[in-house]
């Protein structure tokens, strides 16, 4: 019932959508193949405005996943006898499909506001609002020259946004968005918080300044005043295409905040992973536990992240790396603790209109636990694409993880899962 419903939603949309006449937005990232490796949107005024638009558009994606796990870990058995480390019986099977609904509305020149809406997703079977913004290009409003003149080079967002820390967040999987991922799932350690406050981007020549201020939740709240601090954020950067076509693009970021009641830079995808089940126990729930294969450190209270993250792309080659150094702690824990992580992908595509890809990745994240230890998980992901339509991808991907180091009664101890996702997309 779920998926007819959803495809139906798809085909209201379409239908609406074409009745509309849709267009592009000034200063707008798309939502099909063209809004690949697309970062923060650019200054160039290429869309002219010509009153109220408002643009409807959807995503939609679907898995056949086909995995299987393993561990080692000691029994360790609840009130009822159960064992907790004993691993779900997982085979082949289709998930349940995901959508997003897209809503941009151009409310001046150079004015726009953006609302994403998760009509369904692993995590929420209900729909919920991912979050909202308004985005300044232009502030003609001021009737200012000055003012109009800095505008051309600064861009100002406010509202409960995806925070601008690093640049894997623009290349990840947001539910039924998978259009920007090469690949099936997301970064083990997955940076994605959606949160309440301001961000200013400073563009020139290919030079990149972003400064940014929110309320380091992923919900608002007046409640712990003491506990609740602001978060900041910031980028420095260069991403420019030289004259022998090779784009480079190098950004370095941080984040941080000084406490909170639950920070989630690490957890703030609540729409949920990829690998379905993947290395939890016979008790687990789809929906309930939602962040199979990924990894959170736990720094809930403060938190200090800096990434680097390199890109280069030419005739059809792209290389997209991650270092990337987190330290912080839990408001239970007397001590920071620092985790790693390190990404690497690589993706050639080719064909008319570059309709096929194929694509590899590498990451790594160790670090420290509460109990001392010092485990380390490691993932090998390998497959390619299709673009059948620029609105229409189909994925293939194998995918291993090696889980290293883990206490013996932890459920990840000795644990790995492998096999293979096919997933299609859909994004207009």
């Amino acid at each position: 019932m779920r998926n007819k419903i959803i495809l139906l939603t798809a085909a209201i949309l379409w239908s609406f959508g074409s009745m509309a006449q849709q267009r592009d937005m000034q200063f707008w990232r798309a939502y099909d193949q063209r809004g690949i490796n697309v970062f923060e949107t650019g200054k160039a005024d290429t869309v002219a405005f010509d009153g109220v638009r408002v643009r409807i558009g959807g995503a939609f994606a679907q898995q056949f996943q086909s995995l299987s796990h393993e561990n080692s870990a000691s029994p360790v058995r609840n009130e009822d006898g159960v064992n907790t480390n004993q691993l779900m019986d997982i085979g082949s099977g289709f998930n349940l499909a995901t959508a997003n609904l897209n809503i941009d509305v151009a409310l001046a020149d150079g004015i726009r506001l953006n609302l994403i809406t998760y009509l369904s997703s692993r995590h929420h079977p209900e729909t919920w609002v991912k979050g909202g913004y308004l985005q300044f290009d232009k502030l003609q409003f001021l009737n200012s020259p000055v003012f109009d003149q800095i505008m051309e080079k600064v861009t100002i967002k406010v509202g409960h946004m995806e925070i601008n820390y690093g640049d894997s967040h623009y290349r990840r999987s947001d539910n039924g968005n998978a259009f920007y991922n090469p690949f099936v799932g997301n970064y083990i350690m997955d940076a994605f918080a959606t949160e309440i406050g301001a961000e200013v981007i400073f563009q020139d020549n290919g030079f990149l300044a972003v400064a940014s201020m929110t309320g380091g939740e992923i919900q608002g709240g007046v409640t712990n005043p003491s506990r609740r601090k602001p978060s900041f954020i910031g980028k420095l950067g260069y991403d420019k295409t030289l004259e022998n076509d090779v784009r480079l693009r190098l950004t370095g970021s941080v984040y941080t905040t000084a406490g909170s009641v639950n920070n989630t830079l690490w957890s703030g995808d609540r729409a949920g992973s990829r690998y379905y089940l993947a290395m939890e126990n016979t008790l687990a729930s789809t929906s309930g536990n939602f962040t199979s294969g990924r990894f959170n450190p736990g720094m809930r209270d403060n938190v200090t992240a800096l990434v680097l993250n390199p890109f280069v792309e030419f005739q059809g080659l792209e290389l997209f790396g991650t270092l990337e150094q987190s330290k912080g702690k839990a408001a239970n824990e007397s001590e920071d603790r620092t985790w790693n992580q390190v990404g690497l992908d690589a993706v050639y595509r080719f064909g008319a209109m570059d309709k096929f890809y194929l694509a590899g990745r590498y990451n790594q994240v160790g670090g420290e636990m509460a109990n001392g230890l010092e485990p380390s998980i490691s993932r090998v992901q390998v497959g390619g694409g299709w673009f059948i339509t620029k609105n229409i991808l189909a994925k293939l991907e194998y995918v291993n993880q090696n889980y290293q180091d883990f206490a013996a009664t932890d459920i990840r101890n000795g644990g790995k899962f492998n096999g293979l996702m096919i997933e299609g997309v859909i994004g207009f």
